[in-house]
């Protein structure tokens, strides 16, 4: 039943089409493809340059405590044969027939450990201290080996005992060893190199450097 109309001659109302926009519809707009694309490759970028950063730090310490473990291994190498021409020296005995002798013990060089701990040591060239104790038959002076330059490590030798070396030579041996502490951390690095005088008279150097805590 329609409404009649307020008015007398007034249509009644009746509902038109629905009115369309002359505009399409606009759709919702999600992120670039692209961007994402230049996000991520960016993202793998700083990761890539971090860990690159972290290799070179890395790589540039071992190359630096490298160098600085060169000076042990040259240095221990020349002390033993050093000890080698000392014992070949021909020595006169109680006889008639030339005698050989190792170099009697040396006194270690800084004194104490801690002198090298995280810094070099300038040993003393005044006489009596450091590489000048000893005598023809005794210590540095015998080895002829004596270091003028500041060092990393402390330089020992010993003749019969007190060595660092698992391998040890025996009472008939010698070990020329350093020690050093390049990080400050109380953790010593070991390096040694041994010599022993065999049956037929003739000293036998070990052909490897004993090795401990090498970057310590």
């Amino acid at each position: 039943m329609q409404t009649p109309p307020a008015y007398p001659n007034q249509a009644p109302y009746q509902p038109g089409p629905p009115t369309q926009s002359p505009y399409p519809p606009q759709q919702k707009k999600g992120f670039p493809v692209w961007a994402i694309v230049i996000l991520v490759l960016v993202g793998l970028f700083v990761v890539l340059i971090g860990v690159l950063a972290a290799l070179g730090i890395y790589g540039t310490r071992k190359y630096l405590a490298a160098a600085k473990t060169a000076e042990a291994k040259n240095s221990i190498g020349a002390i033993s044969r050093e000890a080698v021409t000392a014992y070949e020296y021909e020595q006169e005995g109680s006889g008639t027939k030339p005698v050989h002798r190792l170099c009697a013990t040396a006194n270690p060089v800084p004194a104490s450990l801690s002198s090298v701990k995280a810094s070099k040591y300038q040993p003393s060239s005044a006489p009596g201290t450091d590489f000048n104790v000893g005598d023809a038959n005794t210590g540095w002076p015998c080895l002829k080996f004596a270091m003028t330059s500041p060092m990393y490590y402390r330089y020992q030798y010993h003749k019969g005992s007190g060595y660092l070396s698992p391998a040890a030579p025996g009472p008939n041996g010698f070990e020329a060893s350093a020690q050093g502490d390049l990080d400050g951390n109380g953790v010593p690095s070991t390096f040694a190199r041994t010599g022993t005088v065999g049956p037929s008279g003739t000293v036998v150097l070990a052909t490897s450097i004993y090795v401990d805590n090498e970057f310590e």
